[in-house]
């Protein structure tokens, strides 16, 4: 599925979330989007370089706002499910995450995210499964584009946590978000 707008996709602003794809590596590996919402200016990736699974988030399109976690080893052929555990800090909009990388549930590696995306990633970029058809998130793989995954992609799960926002920072929100959106008329 591709090309899904940011308000009719998952929201994974301002709470913990999980995602995960099953996948059939095949003999000679696998590169390629896995999933990824936003883009360049803000967004996050699934996705496989050189058979090595990475989830990478971008605040914004410098280099310092950009963050990853890579696992160091690429995968052997065959099924496997790789998993991002991403646990929100809480405490109000935009806060720090850290990033948990998980494959056939073993924890390959784990990166903290100091400051979130916490109104909208994009009003232009989309929510998609098994390519990229936006911005790169990493720019390395922008030649690529849309750098659809390579290998089979069985299944893509997005399981959120409820946001725990008070009262007074979901209104805050939902004015934040009515701003951004009277920029688009």
């Amino acid at each position: 599925m591709i090309r899904i707008p940011e308000g009719s996709a998952p929201d994974f602003k301002n709470k913990s979330w999980t995602i995960a794809a099953d996948v059939t590596v095949p003999q000679g590996g696998a590169d390629g989007v896995l999933a990824t919402i936003g883009g360049r200016y803000g967004g996050w990736a699934l996705l496989m370089q050189d058979s090595k699974p990475q989830f990478a988030y971008a605040f914004s399109n410098q280099p310092e706002h950009k963050y990853r976690v890579t696992s160091d080893q690429p995968l052997a052929p065959g099924n496997h499910i790789i998993r991002v555990k991403f646990g929100y800090d809480g405490g109000g909009i935009g806060k720090g995450a850290t990033a948990t990388l998980l494959v056939d549930e073993k924890q390959v590696v784990e990166g903290r995210i100091p400051q979130t995306i916490g109104v909208r990633f994009s009003l232009d970029e989309t929510f998609d499964i098994g390519q990229d058809t936006g911005t790169p998130v990493l720019e390395e793989y922008e030649a690529k584009m849309p750098f659809p995954f390579t290998g089979t992609l069985t299944k893509f799960v997005v399981v959120l946590e409820p946001q725990k926002l008070s009262e007074e920072e979901q209104q805050r929100l939902r004015e934040q978000l009515a701003r951004a959106m009277e920029t688009v008329q």
